[in-house]
């Protein structure tokens, strides 16, 4: 493993554990030559799963880029990040299991919506506000009192 601050290919793991919900592996790492320490973390990879965007662009399921947006639409709202974590695994193991080698970004989106949803309402807005383009406050009127009526049901 490369040291992220000398770019030394010689790093050894000084202490390895699994996470909270076992789904992957905590190392920490310490570089032999400036001696800084870091964690890394080691996930199973199913198969290899391509994402196809608007346009019919195509590129590689990267789970960093999941994480990223869930964060955004989370941010500052006070929710567990082991709950974040394991929506996320969640989602990467749908896409992974599908059986499809090739997963529709409006299917990604579909399910963290719903997964942002049962977790916390304004997370779930702030995704869907970037989500569904979101253009004037009327639009983030709208979808909120839809979101209220659901919850009231």
């Amino acid at each position: 493993m490369r040291c992220p601050f000398c770019a030394h290919d010689d790093t050894q793991v000084k202490d390895s554990r699994p996470t909270e919900d076992n789904a992957s592996i905590r190392r920490r790492r310490q570089c032999s030559s400036c001696g800084a320490r870091f964690t890394t973390f080691e996930r199973v990879q199913l198969r290899e799963v391509v994402v196809v965007k608007s346009g019919d662009r195509r590129e590689p399921f990267e789970r960093s880029k999941l994480e990223h947006s869930v964060s955004l639409a989370s941010r500052k709202r006070g929710i567990d990040q082991e709950r974040l974590d394991q929506l996320i695994s969640g989602i990467q193991r749908q896409v992974e299991t599908s059986g499809e080698a090739e997963v529709p970004s409006s299917h990604i989106g579909e399910l963290v919506m719903e997964g942002l949803r049962q977790i916390d309402s304004v997370a779930y807005i702030r995704f869907a506000s970037v989500y569904r383009d979101f253009s004037e406050a009327r639009d983030f009127e709208e979808f909120a009192s839809t979101v209220q009526q659901a919850a009231k049901e």
